[in-house]
């Protein structure tokens, strides 16, 4: 069986926005430099991380993947990574 190179990628559940773009999102609307490789660290490793990152962040990713993240939850959460997969997952 061959692939035909004219059709599309399928479209990953994130519905295209990846983490790599979370990060961008990061950095760019919230004003935070981040590393890829520090989504996973807890919040209390992340310099300078308080709530009003955290309401800019809810915002820009709203506004980013096109529905509403689920607050509640993301209150509970303890890393840009688990918020992340509950706002691409819902």
């Amino acid at each position: 069986m061959s692939i035909d190179s004219t059709t599309p990628a399928s479209v990953p559940e994130t519905g295209g926005f990846t983490l790599d773009d979370y990060v961008v999102l990061i950095n760019d609307e919230i004003g935070m430099p981040l590393a890829p490789e520090q989504v996973a660290a807890d919040f209390d490793e992340l310099p300078d991380w308080d709530s009003l990152h955290l309401l800019k962040l809810i915002t820009a990713l709203e506004s980013a993947i096109g529905h509403k993240v689920p607050v509640a939850e993301i209150l509970q959460t303890r890393s840009l990574k688990e918020i992340y997969e509950l706002a691409v997952s819902g």
